[in-house]
C-alpha cells in the first residue's frame, strides 16, 4: 500500500493512501480486515513509500505500549525512504522491521551503491544496540550461505543482459553475491546475533527451507531461496522454540499469491529476572 497523499504532494508515511477510488478500495478492504478477530486485538503501525513499492507494517496487541520509531537512527519524526523501517522499542528488548533494499545488478547509485549503504547503516546500528536484546525481522533481501539457496550454482552464475560487474565479489543474484553475503555476516558478528531459523534446522531442505520463490515460469522455476529471517541477539538463543518456513515445493504451497511465504518465530517465557 502506498502512503497517504496525492502525486507530487508531501506524503504521511503513517496513514494509507485514499485519494482514489482504486485505492479507497483497497483501504477499505484491508481495515475491514484488520477490524475481524483477531485482528481487533492489535494495534497497527504502518511506514510506506510513495508508491506501490516498498513499506513496512507492525501489529502489536493492544495492552503492550512500546516506543515505536521509523527510523534506524531512532528519530520518531524520520521515515526511511520507501518505508523500510520499523522499530519497537520495549522494556526488555527492541524489534526491528525492515525491508532491505534489493542489491541489483549494477554498481549504481540505486543497486551495489545503495545497498552498500544500508548495510553499513545496519552494522553501526546493530553495534550501538547491544544495551538490550534484538530481535531483527523482515524481508533483508540475502541468502547467508549456500545452504540458504537452492542452487548455489545457477545463483551464483546468474547475470542481467550478460552485464558482468568488475569486481567478482557481486557477481551473481542479487541476495546471494560475495559481498552481500560478507557484509551480512559481519553484522551478525558485531551484533552478537542469531538465525533463528539456522539455529533449528541445520540440514539443508529443498522442501519447506526457503521463503522466496522464482517465477513458476520460465528459468527461475524451483529456483528458491531463504531471504525472509527472524535474527536475534545470541543472549535469546536458548529461549527459541521454533522458527519455521509455512510455504512449501516448487507449487507454491502456502504462499498466498505471493512470491514470499511468512515465517514465523516463537519464543519461550523468560525465566526469573532475564528477558
Amino acid at each position: 500500500m502506498p502512503a497517504a497523499g496525492s502525486k507530487g504532494a508531501p506524503k504521511n508515511p503513517g496513514e494509507l493512501k485514499d485519494d482514489t477510488n482504486s485505492s479507497r478500495e483497497e483501504k477499505q478492504i484491508l481495515m475491514r480486515a484488520l477490524s475481524s478477530p483477531p485482528f481487533g486485538q492489535y494495534r497497527v503501525w504502518w511506514s510506506l513509500g510513495d508508491s506501490k513499492y516498498a513499506g513496512t507494517a507492525l501489529l502489536v496487541k493492544k495492552c503492550f505500549k512500546p516506543k515505536v520509531s521509523f527510523s534506524l537512527d531512532s528519530k520518531a519524526s524520520k521515515h526511511e525512504p520507501d518505508g523500510r523501517v520499523i522499530l519497537a522499542e520495549f522494556e526488555t528488548f527492541r524489534l526491528l522491521n525492515t525491508y532491505s533494499p534489493n542489491n541489483g545488478w549494477k554498481d549504481e547509485e540505486n543497486s551495489f551503491q545503495r545497498r552498500r549503504k544500508w548495510d553499513k547503516r545496519l552494522l553501526e546500528f546493530v553495534v550501538k544496540s547491544l544495551d538490550k536484546p534484538l530481535i531483527w525481522c523482515g524481508d533483508l533481501n540475502v541468502s547467508h550461505e549456500e545452504i540458504d539457496v537452492s542452487h548455489p550454482e545457477f545463483f551464483s552464475a546468474a547475470k542481467q543482459n550478460g552485464y558482468v560487474p568488475p569486481n567478482a565479489e557481486d557477481c551473481g543474484q542479487p541476495g546471494f553475491t560475495l559481498a552481500e553475503r560478507k557484509r551480512f555476516g559481519a553484522i551478525l558478528k558485531e551484533g552478537k546475533l542469531i538465525d533463528a531459523y539456522r539455529y533449528l534446522h541445520k540440514d539443508k531442505d529443498m522442501e519447506c527451507g526457503f521463503s522466496w520463490s522464482g517465477n513458476p515460469i520460465g528459468k527461475y522455476r524451483g529456483k528458491r531461496m531463504r531471504i525472509d529471517y527472524f535474527i536475534v541477539s545470541e543472549k535469546l538463543k536458548d529461549r527459541i522454540r521454533s522458527c519455521e518456513m509455512h510455504g512449501r515445493g516448487i507449487e507454491l504451497e502456502g504462499f498466498y499469491g505471493s512470491d514470499h511465504c511468512p515465517v514465523s518465530l516463537e519464543l519461550s517465557e523468560a525465566i526469573s529476572d532475564s528477558v
